[in-house]
């Protein structure tokens, strides 16, 4: 019988030299896990604070871009002033130059008029407003009453039109 109680306390002895030589490989992968989670969350945080930045750096840029160009208009301004205060003669000229004038600067801009006249009606760069007989063919814009425009190439305001349906009989 003293066989038998020595052999469970041997194992119970080699089980805790086992446990013995585990503990450091544990403790060491414990803080292996502890490091990466630490830098995961690091990495969180620092991804969350660069996220914030650059909506706040977009934020600006728009706003600085559109103060530029509020800047550029201010021009068209003093000088639609300065032909409210012109004689009748000088008045149609300067109004002439202050449109050429904003035409350039949004131009300049990448903001272009759409051009329609005698074109075949595209909805999505024309709003037909009227519909009226006329010697052009059915579909074709013949008369423009408010201009479109296109930034680049997106339609940022579709032109106004009057679309002929055709002679009539």
């Amino acid at each position: 019988m003293k066989e038998d109680t020595s052999e469970p306390n041997e194992k119970s002895q080699n089980l805790a030299k086992e446990a013995d030589a585990a503990s450091p490989a544990l403790e060491e992968l414990q803080m292996a896990y502890d490091d990466l989670n630490r830098r995961y969350l690091r990495l969180g945080a620092d991804f969350d604070n660069y996220r914030k930045r650059m909506a706040r750096e977009l934020d600006t840029r728009t706003t600085f871009a559109i103060e530029d160009f509020a800047v550029e208009l201010l021009d068209v301004v003093d000088n639609f002033e300065r032909a409210e205060k012109a004689d009748g003669a000088g008045l149609k000229e300067g109004m002439e130059q202050i449109r050429k004038l904003f035409a350039t600067i949004l131009e300049r801009h990448g903001i272009r008029p759409i051009e329609c006249r005698n074109l075949p009606f595209d909805p999505e760069r024309h709003e037909a407003i009227a519909c009226v007989p006329s010697a052009a063919e059915e579909g074709t814009v013949i008369d423009e009453v408010i201009r479109g425009y296109c930034m680049q190439d997106k339609v940022i305001r579709c032109s106004k039109v009057v679309v002929s349906k055709g002679k009539e009989e």
